[in-house]
């Protein structure tokens, strides 16, 4: 099943689930959205009230501020795939119960799996602790890390800027380092998957998955473009 394919079954189970009680106060579930094919997944915390009614992730106040940062490195938010630890919403907007979040970890994990990012952007402590566990967000937010196999790039929650104003010019300048991070993620995945050639030459040619290339030596302002 290919990538596409998996994320639609993905979204399909979770529109029609009902693990934990979330579920009985929802409008509509949120899957999660985004290009099948990139190398960056962003992951929040939870649906809001815009994006229970409307299906879809971040499209409310702080969903329009995370769509202001990505344009200002030059990306936008078809080029990312956008979900949520929890895809419904918790009532009044509250932190998601710990709960919540393990009945949601197998979708998650999924979407993971099927896209296969190169850097995993945590939005906000609750995804933080699911990559990062004991992270605290003031210590790492706008450094890659690794963990799990994985390389996190952790962030402030668009939403914490639209309370605590200080934090805006905080997001921007984190987010100026993703595209640098994202190429160091590449590179490190590169040189990892070629070792892996070098002591197993007879376990299969090629290197699947390659993500495409970067900006060319010359790019300016550390922007690239990921397809």
């Amino acid at each position: 099943m290919g990538t596409e394919a998996q994320l639609a079954a993905v979204a399909a189970e979770v529109r029609g689930c009902t693990r934990c009680p979330l579920a009985r106060g929802r409008t509509l579930a949120v899957p999660g959205e985004g290009n099948p094919h990139t190398d960056v997944l962003c992951v929040g915390e939870g649906p809001g009230g815009r994006e229970d009614a409307t299906g879809r992730p971040f499209v409310g106040p702080a969903g329009q501020l995370l769509s202001e940062l990505l344009r200002s490195i030059g990306w936008e938010r078809g080029d990312v795939f956008i979900t949520n630890v929890v895809k419904c919403r918790p009532p009044g907007n509250r932190d998601p119960e710990p709960s919540e979040i393990s009945a949601c970890s197998e979708y998650l994990d999924r979407q993971e799996g099927a896209l296969d990012p190169a850097v995993v952007v945590t939005l906000g402590r609750h995804s933080l602790q699911r990559y990062l566990p004991g992270a605290r967000i003031g210590e790492v937010h706008g450094t890659l890390r690794r963990s799990g196999g994985r390389h996190i790039f952790p962030m402030y929650h668009p939403a914490a800027a639209l309370h605590q104003s200080s934090l805006r010019e905080t997001l921007f300048r984190d987010i100026r380092g993703l595209p640098a991070a994202l190429l160091t993620a590449r590179e490190a995945i590169e040189s990892e998957r070629a070792s892996a050639l070098e002591s197993a030459p007879l376990e299969g040619a090629g290197t699947p998955g390659t993500p495409p290339p970067g900006p060319s030596p010359d790019a300016s302002d550390d922007q690239l473009t990921l397809f």
